[in-house]
């Protein structure tokens, strides 16, 4: 079982200031994370949406077949 430090009364050993700064440091590296998860998430969803349209994926293979047509007659 953890023991508590005698100098500080604390079972991580850290003083006050150091948790505080500690959970600072912590807390902003979560809001950072869980906004850049967001983000690439609406990206995701933007780009192709999870729930198929009332025709399924066969919409988005159409786009991409249309743009791979294009793309090869542009090099053609």
């Amino acid at each position: 079982m953890a023991e508590r430090d005698a100098s500080t009364g604390s079972l991580s050993g850290l003083t006050e200031a150091e948790a505080k700064e500690f959970h600072r440091i912590f807390l902003g590296s979560l809001v950072l994370f869980v906004a850049i998860a967001v983000t690439a998430h609406i990206l995701v969803w933007a780009w192709r949406p999870w729930l198929p349209g009332e025709h399924g994926y066969t919409e988005l293979t159409t786009g991409v077949k249309m743009a791979s047509q294009l793309a090869l007659a542009h090099f053609a």
